[in-house]
C-alpha cells in the first residue's frame, strides 16, 4: 500500500484498522454527484448515487461501484463477527459491510471519510 501521502490519521485506518470516531470524518454531509475513491491508491470505490444518510455517523453506501473494487474479510474484533472491507487494488482498511441497509441490496457499507477521497462529477 503506498503510504508515504497519508497522515498520521489516515495510515491508523488504511493500516492499522482502527475506525475514526462517529461524526468526525470529512464526507458524512457531503450531497454534491461525485465518486469516492480510496486515498491510499485512488482507486473508485462508491458512487454519490448509492450514499445515503444512516445516522451511524459514518459515510453510507447501499452499494461499491462493481463487483471487484472491495475486498472482504471476517473480522472477529469487539466480540462479534463482522465483515471488514478494504480496497482490492492496495488492501487499505475502509470499514465494514452490514446487511441493515436499503432496498434493493438491504447492505450498509459503513466507510471512514478520513481514508477517501471525493471526486465531484
Amino acid at each position: 500500500m503506498p503510504d508515504a501521502k497519508l497522515t498520521p490519521e489516515q495510515k491508523k485506518i488504511a493500516i492499522s484498522c482502527a475506525t475514526e470516531a462517529p461524526f468526525s470524518g470529512p464526507w458524512l454531509n457531503e450531497k454534491r454527484a461525485g465518486t469516492y475513491t480510496c486515498i491510499a491508491c485512488d482507486a473508485p470505490l462508491f458512487s454519490s448515487r448509492n450514499k445515503y444518510d444512516s445516522g451511524s455517523g459514518w459515510p453510507s453506501f447501499s452499494d461499491c461501484l462493481s463487483p471487484t473494487a472491495l475486498g472482504k474479510k471476517t473480522d472477529h474484533g469487539l466480540g462479534m463477527a463482522r465483515t471488514e472491507i478494504h480496497c482490492a487494488d492496495c488492501g487499505a482498511h475502509m470499514g465494514h459491510v452490514f446487511e441493515d441497509g436499503p432496498a434493493p441490496t438491504g447492505l450498509r457499507y459503513c466507510v471512514n471519510g478520513t481514508v477517501l477521497n471525493f471526486k465531484p462529477e
